[in-house]
């Protein structure tokens, strides 16, 4: 089946609200052999990015937005239970994203790869207060942070979160990994506000906390000389 074609139909089906004919088709695409990773790498990935892009730039209704959305939602739901699950790889994982519903809905695919790649998954979505997520972060330690954002306005929390992080050592070495649209549109941006590694979508966001877990762990004074290095104009404009 012809992927762009498969893609454009899938659109459709999502800015009409229509469920089942959405279920329909992906019942036949599955039926020529595409797998659930593979619906959520050549289709669903794609419809979020091109509904993201469609509805930042007012060319959808907040309805035509909402149906999107939701029917996204129901497939991503319904493909996390068909991804082949690798062996627990004994890393845990915790997960943020960005305030609105589309970032919402791209951390949980996120989420959901990151689980069958074999760690294990707290995912906070959005809107959690950074100092209950750096109670979190010194309670649970785990083994890294993923950051999924689409919005220019995260930044600044999110260099929030990193810097008091850093600085009051809530976890000493874990790296901390941003992935999503507003990293992909600023590149730098990432590494200006204090993150590890950096991602444009959630496939790439896996094989950089892989990378990053490959590699040794930042000791505390290295962790704190991190957050007290000059911020660049290129930082103060990124976040501002």
């Amino acid at each position: 089946m012809n992927a762009e074609l498969a893609l454009e139909r899938l659109l459709q089906l999502c800015v009409s609200g229509d469920r089942m004919a959405t279920r329909t088709f992906i019942e036949q695409v599955q039926r020529h052999g595409m797998t659930s990773t593979r619906l959520s790498q050549e289709l669903y990935w794609p419809a979020m990015q091109t509904i993201f892009r469609m509805w930042r730039q007012d060319q959808l209704s907040k309805l035509a937005h909402q149906y999107s959305t939701r029917i996204l939602r129901m497939l991503v739901d319904q493909a996390q239970a068909g991804y082949e699950q690798s062996s627990r790889n004994g890393r845990s994982l915790l997960c943020i994203c960005g305030g609105n519903e589309s970032e919402d809905l791209a951390g949980q695919l996120c989420a959901d790869l990151l689980e069958a790649s074999g760690y294990e998954v707290f995912f906070a979505a959005s809107g959690v207060a950074n100092d209950e997520l750096l109670c979190e972060i010194g309670q649970r330690r785990p083994d890294a942070v993923v950051v999924f954002a689409a919005a220019a306005s995260d930044a600044p929390r999110i260099r929030h979160l990193i810097d008091t992080v850093r600085t009051l050592q809530a976890n000493p070495g874990m790296p901390i990994i941003c992935g999503g649209g507003v990293f992909a549109r600023a590149p730098g941006l990432a590494e200006e506000i204090g993150a590890d590694a950096t991602a444009d979508d959630p496939f790439a966001v896996e094989r950089m906390v892989r990378c990053a877990l490959a590699t040794p762990r930042m000791t505390a004074r290295t962790a704190t000389a991190t957050t007290t290095a000059s911020v660049s104009n290129r930082r103060r404009s990124a976040v501002a």
